[in-house]
């Protein structure tokens, strides 16, 4: 009996509610797939609404494999999204700093929805890298490395062979590993590192500052299409430490806070966020400190949880 014939035995509601609490089920995994592919919270609901309107559309009664049948649809909605940004960075010349979108909780943890996005302790640093990758090279290694899809699933996706697909992963894999750090497993030695951080931002401190900081660290900041600000990344310890201490007006509105599942904080003067600050603290040092302070997308930010 496949998965189709097994869920139709459920007594009660009519075809179309059938399939719509089928979908349902396999939301979450959905949306993670696609936040991975995109690293943008709303362009992920896209692809995932996208996906219910061609299962609407379609006969699935020959689908054995529905969860399957949807990554698929949500992986090609989101490789087609991926094209289409690349083209038009490309054509715009686009070279400012993107950070995808954190996804910001509690000091205390995570909800079950947000642990399933995150699991596999999806960093901003590590988007932040996969958004380095050609579009093929990430649908290969976010399906096969984080999902565990099959080559031979993967590869019409792309339009590769099977050992095509396999190559575009592990090129994928390789720039990861070589881009993204590895976080220390001890969360509270994170919030530890992360609080001398903040600590010593508020007091002015550069020697405290310089002491928590790994000596190759790089600080990235998008600001949007604000003007001026910084161009590129900030690399090395004395460097982030100088740009640290030009927010410290700023210091004293940080509230503590989990983004992307790490230690981190929400610059909240006022009671509205102006920055959104994420920590990969590895070998007891922070190694990257990943800032969105681009007011528009700021605006969309939900800070609720983060209130009293």
């Amino acid at each position: 009996m496949n998965e189709h014939e097994h869920e139709n035995e459920h007594e009660g509601g009519n075809a179309s509610d059938v399939l719509a609490a089928r979908f349902e089920e396999r939301r979450t995994h959905l949306r993670a797939v696609a936040y991975r592919m995109l690293g943008s919270l709303a362009e992920a609901d896209d692809a995932v609404q996208e996906a219910w309107i061609r299962l609407d559309r379609s006969d699935t009664g020959e689908v054995a494999n529905l969860g399957g049948w949807l990554t698929t649809v949500v992986a090609r909605v989101c490789l087609d999204q991926l094209r289409s940004r690349r083209s038009r960075r490309e054509e715009s010349l686009e070279a400012r700093i993107h950070v995808p979108d954190p996804i910001v909780s509690r000091a205390e943890g995570l909800d079950p929805e947000q642990e399933v996005l995150l699991a596999d302790s999806v960093g901003l640093a590590l988007l932040v890298v996969l958004e380095q990758l050609a579009p093929a090279e990430r649908l290969a290694f976010v399906l096969h490395d984080m999902f565990g899809v099959t080559f031979d699933e993967i590869a019409p996706i792309v339009e590769r062979t099977p050992a095509a697909a396999r190559q575009l992963a592990s090129r994928a894999r390789r720039r990861v590993q070589g881009g993204a750090p590895v976080p220390d497993a001890d969360l509270g030695r994170q919030r530890e590192v992360v609080g001398a951080f903040l600590a010593a931002s508020r007091g002015g401190s550069f020697e405290d500052l310089i002491a928590v900081l790994d000596p190759e660290v790089v600080l990235r900041v998008d600001l949007g299409e604000v003007a001026g600000g910084l161009s590129g990344p900030v690399r090395g310890a004395a460097a982030v430490a100088r740009q640290a201490l030009t927010f410290q007006r700023l210091s004293p509105f940080a509230r503590p806070a989990l983004v992307n599942g790490a230690p981190g904080a929400v610059t909240m003067p006022d009671g509205k966020p102006v920055a959104v600050m994420g920590f990969t603290v590895s070998g007891g040092r922070i190694v990257a400190i990943d800032i969105l302070a681009d007011p528009v997308r700021l605006e969309h930010l939900d800070v609720a949880v983060l209130e009293d």
